[in-house]
Protein backbone atom coordinates (compact mmCIF):
# COMPACT_ATOMS: atom_id res chain seq x y z
CA UNK A 1 0.00 0.00 0.00
CA UNK A 2 1.65 3.48 -0.83
CA UNK A 3 1.78 5.94 1.72
CA UNK A 4 1.52 9.80 1.02
CA UNK A 5 3.26 12.41 3.26
CA UNK A 6 1.66 15.65 4.04
CA UNK A 7 4.00 19.18 2.72
CA UNK A 8 3.61 19.73 6.52
CA UNK A 9 5.09 16.84 7.37
CA UNK A 10 7.96 16.84 5.32
CA UNK A 11 8.90 20.36 6.80
CA UNK A 12 8.66 18.83 10.43
CA UNK A 13 11.08 15.92 9.59
CA UNK A 14 13.74 18.92 7.64
CA UNK A 15 13.51 20.86 10.90
CA UNK A 16 15.77 17.42 12.62
CA UNK A 17 19.07 18.45 12.55
CA UNK A 18 21.79 15.56 12.91
CA UNK A 19 22.73 16.38 16.12
CA UNK A 20 19.11 16.25 17.79
CA UNK A 21 18.41 13.17 15.94
CA UNK A 22 21.36 11.28 16.95
CA UNK A 23 21.02 12.44 20.68
CA UNK A 24 17.38 11.33 20.66
CA UNK A 25 17.61 8.12 18.70
CA UNK A 26 21.08 6.99 18.07
CA UNK A 27 22.59 8.13 21.42
CA UNK A 28 25.49 5.13 20.93
CA UNK A 29 26.79 6.60 17.37
CA UNK A 30 27.29 10.28 18.88
CA UNK A 31 30.97 10.85 20.28
CA UNK A 32 32.66 13.65 21.70
CA UNK A 33 35.41 15.12 19.05
CA UNK A 34 36.99 18.48 20.71
CA UNK A 35 35.82 21.86 21.41
CA UNK A 36 32.08 21.64 21.13
CA UNK A 37 32.25 19.44 18.31
CA UNK A 38 31.14 15.92 17.63
CA UNK A 39 31.51 12.98 15.52
CA UNK A 40 30.08 9.94 14.82
CA UNK A 41 30.83 5.98 15.61
CA UNK A 42 30.86 4.57 12.25
CA UNK A 43 32.47 7.74 10.02
CA UNK A 44 34.91 9.33 12.53
CA UNK A 45 35.77 11.95 9.68
CA UNK A 46 31.81 13.22 9.90
CA UNK A 47 31.87 16.07 12.29
CA UNK A 48 29.24 18.06 14.01
CA UNK A 49 29.53 21.82 14.48
CA UNK A 50 27.71 24.80 15.10
CA UNK A 51 24.13 22.44 14.17
CA UNK A 52 25.83 21.22 10.81
CA UNK A 53 27.56 18.22 9.87
CA UNK A 54 30.37 17.71 7.37
CA UNK A 55 31.85 14.48 6.01
CA UNK A 56 35.16 15.27 5.06
CA UNK A 57 36.49 12.26 3.58
CA UNK A 58 33.32 12.30 1.04
CA UNK A 59 33.26 16.42 0.91
CA UNK A 60 29.52 15.93 2.01
CA UNK A 61 27.79 18.13 4.61
CA UNK A 62 24.55 19.42 5.22
CA UNK A 63 22.19 20.24 8.71
CA UNK A 64 19.40 18.13 8.71
CA UNK A 65 18.97 14.51 9.47
CA UNK A 66 16.79 13.55 6.36
CA UNK A 67 19.91 14.74 4.52
CA UNK A 68 22.46 12.53 6.70
CA UNK A 69 20.18 9.66 6.23
CA UNK A 70 19.51 10.13 2.21
CA UNK A 71 23.44 10.92 1.95
CA UNK A 72 24.96 8.64 4.20
CA UNK A 73 23.15 6.06 5.43
CA UNK A 74 21.72 5.31 2.26
CA UNK A 75 18.06 5.77 2.34
CA UNK A 76 16.01 6.55 -0.50
CA UNK A 77 14.44 10.25 0.54
CA UNK A 78 10.96 7.93 0.49
CA UNK A 79 12.59 5.65 3.10
CA UNK A 80 14.03 8.22 5.55
CA UNK A 81 10.71 10.40 5.77
CA UNK A 82 8.85 7.46 6.47
CA UNK A 83 11.59 6.09 9.04
CA UNK A 84 11.80 10.07 10.67
CA UNK A 85 7.99 10.05 10.62
CA UNK A 86 7.41 6.89 12.33
CA UNK A 87 10.41 7.71 15.30
CA UNK A 88 8.86 11.01 15.93
CA UNK A 89 5.19 9.39 15.95
CA UNK A 90 6.94 6.98 18.60
CA UNK A 91 8.71 8.99 20.50
CA UNK A 92 9.38 12.34 20.11
CA UNK A 93 12.56 14.22 19.98
CA UNK A 94 13.54 16.87 22.35
CA UNK A 95 15.57 19.76 20.82
CA UNK A 96 19.21 19.81 21.99
CA UNK A 97 21.20 22.57 20.88
CA UNK A 98 25.52 21.58 21.11
CA UNK A 99 25.96 24.64 22.81
CA UNK A 100 24.11 23.83 25.36
CA UNK A 101 26.34 20.93 26.70
CA UNK A 102 29.84 21.73 25.31
CA UNK A 103 31.20 23.66 27.88
CA UNK A 104 30.89 20.67 29.74
CA UNK A 105 33.09 18.76 27.52
CA UNK A 106 36.00 20.45 26.39
CA UNK A 107 38.40 18.56 26.06
CA UNK A 108 42.38 19.42 27.40
CA UNK A 109 44.21 20.24 24.16
CA UNK A 110 46.47 17.35 23.94
CA UNK A 111 49.95 17.75 20.83
CA UNK A 112 50.69 14.44 19.21
CA UNK A 113 54.07 13.05 20.15
CA UNK A 114 56.58 14.53 18.13
CA UNK A 115 59.27 13.09 15.94
CA UNK A 116 62.93 13.12 16.14
CA UNK A 117 62.87 13.21 11.94
CA UNK A 118 60.82 14.29 9.34
CA UNK A 119 61.26 11.99 6.83
CA UNK A 120 58.11 10.30 6.13
CA UNK A 121 56.30 13.99 6.24
CA UNK A 122 58.84 15.56 3.58
CA UNK A 123 58.38 12.39 1.47
CA UNK A 124 54.41 12.72 1.84
CA UNK A 125 54.12 16.07 1.04
CA UNK A 126 56.97 16.23 -1.54
CA UNK A 127 54.83 13.35 -3.67
CA UNK A 128 51.62 15.63 -3.85
CA UNK A 129 53.86 18.19 -5.12
CA UNK A 130 54.61 20.79 -2.82
CA UNK A 131 58.11 22.38 -2.40
CA UNK A 132 60.45 20.68 -0.43
CA UNK A 133 61.77 24.64 0.65
CA UNK A 134 58.41 25.53 1.44
CA UNK A 135 57.97 22.24 3.72
CA UNK A 136 61.45 23.08 5.47
CA UNK A 137 60.34 26.50 6.23
CA UNK A 138 57.06 25.28 7.99
CA UNK A 139 59.41 22.90 9.74
CA UNK A 140 61.26 25.83 11.12
CA UNK A 141 58.67 28.35 12.09
CA UNK A 142 57.36 25.20 14.30
CA UNK A 143 53.95 24.70 12.07
CA UNK A 144 54.33 20.99 10.96
CA UNK A 145 56.23 17.97 12.30
CA UNK A 146 55.86 14.46 12.19
CA UNK A 147 53.91 11.92 14.38
CA UNK A 148 56.07 9.89 16.36
CA UNK A 149 55.31 5.98 15.95
CA UNK A 150 52.95 6.69 13.48
CA UNK A 151 54.86 8.74 11.30
CA UNK A 152 51.34 11.10 10.81
CA UNK A 153 51.62 14.50 9.44
CA UNK A 154 50.53 17.51 11.84
CA UNK A 155 49.65 20.75 10.81
CA UNK A 156 49.48 23.39 13.95
CA UNK A 157 47.50 26.48 14.33
CA UNK A 158 49.68 28.83 16.91
CA UNK A 159 47.85 31.68 18.80
CA UNK A 160 48.88 35.34 18.71
CA UNK A 161 52.01 34.53 21.54
CA UNK A 162 53.21 31.78 19.10
CA UNK A 163 51.49 28.68 20.98
CA UNK A 164 49.88 25.69 19.70
CA UNK A 165 46.44 25.64 19.95
CA UNK A 166 45.04 23.66 17.05
CA UNK A 167 46.52 20.68 15.42
CA UNK A 168 45.15 18.70 12.18
CA UNK A 169 46.69 15.18 11.82
CA UNK A 170 46.78 13.05 8.72
CA UNK A 171 48.35 10.17 6.91
CA UNK A 172 51.82 10.28 5.26
CA UNK A 173 50.65 8.04 2.97
CA UNK A 174 47.74 7.02 0.42
CA UNK A 175 44.79 7.00 2.57
CA UNK A 176 42.23 9.29 4.02
CA UNK A 177 43.33 9.50 7.91
CA UNK A 178 42.61 12.45 9.05
CA UNK A 179 41.36 14.25 11.97
CA UNK A 180 41.76 16.99 14.53
CA UNK A 181 43.63 17.34 18.10
CA UNK A 182 41.56 16.77 20.87
CA UNK A 183 41.17 19.83 22.43
CA UNK A 184 41.65 21.96 19.18
CA UNK A 185 40.47 25.42 18.88
CA UNK A 186 39.20 25.96 14.98
CA UNK A 187 40.38 29.69 16.07
CA UNK A 188 43.72 29.16 15.75
CA UNK A 189 43.90 26.95 12.46
CA UNK A 190 47.06 26.29 9.96
CA UNK A 191 48.16 29.78 8.74
CA UNK A 192 51.21 31.38 7.10
CA UNK A 193 50.88 35.30 8.43
CA UNK A 194 52.59 37.39 5.66
CA UNK A 195 55.74 39.63 6.24
CA UNK A 196 54.35 42.38 4.43
CA UNK A 197 50.99 42.11 3.17
CA UNK A 198 48.56 40.96 6.17
CA UNK A 199 45.78 42.97 5.16
CA UNK A 200 45.26 40.58 2.01
CA UNK A 201 44.28 37.23 3.19
CA UNK A 202 44.33 34.32 0.87
CA UNK A 203 41.92 31.59 2.24
CA UNK A 204 42.15 27.75 1.71
CA UNK A 205 39.79 24.85 2.48
CA UNK A 206 42.56 22.73 3.60
CA UNK A 207 46.26 22.58 4.68
CA UNK A 208 47.43 20.89 2.28
CA UNK A 209 45.74 23.43 -1.10
CA UNK A 210 47.33 26.20 1.64
CA UNK A 211 50.85 24.72 0.87
CA UNK A 212 49.87 23.88 -2.90
CA UNK A 213 49.54 27.55 -3.40
CA UNK A 214 52.32 28.49 -1.77
CA UNK A 215 54.33 26.11 -4.24
CA UNK A 216 52.46 27.06 -7.70
CA UNK A 217 53.83 31.00 -6.12
CA UNK A 218 56.90 29.44 -6.11
CA UNK A 219 57.14 28.15 -9.31
CA UNK A 220 56.13 31.42 -10.86
CA UNK A 221 58.86 32.80 -9.11
CA UNK A 222 56.26 34.98 -6.62
CA UNK A 223 57.37 35.91 -3.28
CA UNK A 224 54.99 33.36 -1.36
CA UNK A 225 56.35 34.72 1.94
CA UNK A 226 54.96 37.81 1.77
CA UNK A 227 51.83 37.06 1.39
CA UNK A 228 48.85 35.60 4.63
CA UNK A 229 47.57 32.63 3.88
CA UNK A 230 44.77 30.71 6.05
CA UNK A 231 43.58 27.50 6.00
CA UNK A 232 39.59 27.00 7.01
CA UNK A 233 40.09 23.86 8.35
CA UNK A 234 37.01 22.37 6.02
CA UNK A 235 34.48 24.37 4.76
CA UNK A 236 30.46 23.57 4.53
CA UNK A 237 27.57 24.14 2.20
CA UNK A 238 24.06 24.90 3.61
CA UNK A 239 20.82 25.73 1.92
CA UNK A 240 20.04 28.71 4.59
CA UNK A 241 22.21 31.37 4.64
CA UNK A 242 20.58 33.08 7.61
CA UNK A 243 21.51 30.35 9.70
CA UNK A 244 25.32 29.69 8.50
CA UNK A 245 28.26 31.09 10.49
CA UNK A 246 31.55 32.41 8.89
CA UNK A 247 34.00 29.79 9.45
CA UNK A 248 35.49 30.45 13.25
CA UNK A 249 39.40 30.40 12.14
CA UNK A 250 38.38 34.03 9.63
CA UNK A 251 35.87 35.11 12.05
CA UNK A 252 39.21 35.20 14.90
CA UNK A 253 41.19 36.47 12.25
CA UNK A 254 38.81 39.34 11.51
CA UNK A 255 38.77 40.53 14.27
CA UNK A 256 42.33 40.37 15.81
CA UNK A 257 43.72 41.75 12.80
CA UNK A 258 41.34 44.93 12.58
CA UNK A 259 42.76 46.02 8.76
CA UNK A 260 41.47 42.94 7.02
CA UNK A 261 40.84 44.91 3.41
CA UNK A 262 40.60 41.65 0.97
CA UNK A 263 39.94 38.32 0.68
CA UNK A 264 40.90 36.01 -2.21
CA UNK A 265 39.10 32.86 -1.57
CA UNK A 266 41.15 29.79 -3.25
CA UNK A 267 37.89 27.15 -2.48
CA UNK A 268 36.78 23.97 -4.32
CA UNK A 269 35.01 23.57 -7.88
CA UNK A 270 32.69 21.37 -6.44
CA UNK A 271 29.08 21.86 -4.35
CA UNK A 272 30.45 22.78 -1.47
CA UNK A 273 33.78 24.83 -2.67
CA UNK A 274 31.30 26.74 -4.51
CA UNK A 275 28.66 27.13 -2.14
CA UNK A 276 31.27 28.61 0.80
CA UNK A 277 32.12 30.68 -1.64
CA UNK A 278 28.85 31.68 -2.29
CA UNK A 279 28.25 32.02 1.24
CA UNK A 280 30.86 34.27 2.20
CA UNK A 281 30.29 37.14 -0.12
CA UNK A 282 26.38 37.25 1.08
CA UNK A 283 27.77 37.49 4.49
CA UNK A 284 30.24 40.21 3.91
CA UNK A 285 28.74 41.90 1.40
CA UNK A 286 27.78 44.82 3.24
CA UNK A 287 31.26 44.99 5.14
CA UNK A 288 34.36 47.05 3.88
CA UNK A 289 35.97 43.60 2.85
CA UNK A 290 36.75 43.33 -0.66
CA UNK A 291 35.88 39.09 -2.13
CA UNK A 292 37.76 37.51 -4.95
CA UNK A 293 37.00 34.47 -6.09
CA UNK A 294 39.94 33.03 -7.33
CA UNK A 295 39.46 28.56 -7.37
CA UNK A 296 42.09 26.02 -9.65
CA UNK A 297 42.51 27.01 -13.28
CA UNK A 298 42.14 22.97 -13.64
CA UNK A 299 41.26 20.18 -11.57
CA UNK A 300 38.96 20.31 -8.03
CA UNK A 301 41.33 21.81 -5.55
CA UNK A 302 44.55 23.46 -5.47
CA UNK A 303 46.75 20.06 -4.70
CA UNK A 304 44.67 18.78 -8.20
CA UNK A 305 45.71 21.86 -9.93
CA UNK A 306 49.71 21.76 -8.60
CA UNK A 307 50.07 18.07 -9.23
CA UNK A 308 48.89 18.51 -13.01
CA UNK A 309 51.30 21.54 -13.54
CA UNK A 310 53.97 19.50 -12.19
CA UNK A 311 52.66 16.11 -13.76
CA UNK A 312 51.80 14.29 -11.33
CA UNK A 313 50.28 11.10 -11.92
CA UNK A 314 48.33 10.24 -8.99
CA UNK A 315 46.03 13.20 -9.64
CA UNK A 316 45.47 12.36 -13.32
CA UNK A 317 41.70 11.68 -12.45
CA UNK A 318 40.23 14.86 -13.28
CA UNK A 319 36.70 13.98 -11.74
CA UNK A 320 35.98 16.97 -9.78
CA UNK A 321 33.80 14.80 -6.80
CA UNK A 322 36.79 13.10 -6.04
CA UNK A 323 38.83 14.19 -3.11
CA UNK A 324 42.57 14.39 -4.16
Amino acid sequence: MTRYFTKEEIEEVKKIDLFTYLKNYEPDELEYHSNGTYKTKTHDSLIISNGLWHWFSEQKGGKDALNYLITVKGYKFYDAVAYLIDKIKDNPCSEIQIENIQENEIKEFILPKKSDDYNKVKSYLIGRGISENIIQECIDNGILYQEKDTGNTVFLGLDEENIPKYAFIRGSNSSKFMHEASGSDKNYSFKIVGKERRNIVHLFESAIDLLSYATIQELNNNDWYEETLLSLAGVYRTNSVITSKLPRALLHYINSSKDVSELILHFDNDKIGRGATELLKTKLKNTTIKIIDDPPKIGKDMNDFLCKIKGINRCKNSNLDREI
